[in-house]
């Protein structure tokens, strides 16, 4: 784990424009300074990201998250006392403060605080919030471990913290409340349900053609290995080709590949969803074989997910 140096040593090299990998409990940011148009150029720049794609912002407190927007709603009160530090990214009007490059030319921010100890720590010794979306290239695999972020960025980030694998391991859930009602841009780790029993009915936000996204992961295509991926049910693997099989509960139509049984639960799948794909994806194989889970709300962003990973 990082040592107190480390950190300071992190954040010095935020406040002088460069970037930082770092660990969160849903997957490893990309992080730079959120207040610094140059720094944030180069996230865009080094992940081959759209200038549609808007950013989110990392903060370490309620009260940094109110000097970067316009108005904070009693909604977003009730949310962030409710579920943060966590996986809930809340979208809301943003203060001139954020550059524009942030947050796709839209005049609102994600803003989220992180429930992990270095990515709180990093913010706080920087002094500053962390535009941070995963340390990948745009619509691969999100990176769940320092590892990963070597092979998919290799020596285009200055300092990668490594903190371990990410324990909840898929993107936050993503809500506006610059809307009404508010609308779920994102699904992720904290559920709908959840949400509504704090500020009442949520939306689900229409999918989106063309222009700015509201919020990152809209794109059609994205969290994909470069492995073809297929959504398999009843356990009907492709006839032909090499190929790995992640299975929930199907027993697999061909005996010559190989299975990896997933968790039944999922929570447990989402955190193991993106280390399994990778190295699955590491394998040579023709295809990777998904079983499609359950469509109920507890697996909503799983499938969301493997949806978008493979269109």
């Amino acid at each position: 784990m990082p040592s107190g140096q480390d950190i300071a040593y992190a954040a010095g090299l935020l406040r002088s424009g460069s970037l930082v990998a770092f660990p969160t409990e849903t997957v490893y940011g990309l992080g730079a300074n959120a207040l610094d148009a140059a720094a944030v150029a180069q996230i865009y720049q080094i992940k081959g990201r759209p200038a549609t794609s808007p950013l989110i912002v990392h903060v370490a407190s309620i009260e940094m998250a109110r000097t970067l927007v316009t108005r904070w709603p009693e909604a977003a009160e009730r949310l962030a006392r409710r579920f943060w530090p966590g996986p809930l990214t809340l979208v809301l009007e943003k203060d001139p403060v954020i550059p524009s490059n942030v947050t796709a030319g839209l005049n609102t921010v994600g803003l989220r605080m992180p429930d992990h100890p270095i990515a709180l720590a990093l913010i706080r010794a920087a002094g500053m919030p962390l535009a941070a979306p995963s340390a990948n290239r745009f619509t691969q695999l999100s990176p769940t471990t320092a590892a990963h972020v070597r092979e998919g960025l290799g020596d285009d980030v200055a300092l990668i913290l490594d903190g371990g694998p990410c324990p909840v391991g898929i993107e936050s859930t993503v809500v506006s409340l610059a809307a009404t009602p508010p609308l779920l841009l994102r699904p992720g780790g904290i559920s709908r349900a959840q949400l509504e029993e704090v500020i009442g009915r949520i939306a689900i936000a229409a999918p989106v053609a063309e222009g700015p996204h509201p919020s990152p992961g809209m794109h059609k295509r994205h969290y994909s290995p470069r492995t073809r991926l297929v959504l398999v049910e009843q356990g009907q693997l492709p006839e032909r080709g090499k190929g790995v099989y992640l299975q929930i509960n199907h027993p697999p139509s061909r005996t010559d590949i190989q299975t990896i049984r997933m968790p039944a639960i999922a929570a447990d799948y989402a955190a193991a969803l993106y280390s399994q794909l990778h190295q699955a994806d590491a394998g040579a194989y023709d295809w990777i074989a998904v079983d499609l889970p359950p469509d109920t709300a507890a697996w909503e962003a799983v499938r969301d997910r493997l949806r978008r990973a493979a269109p």
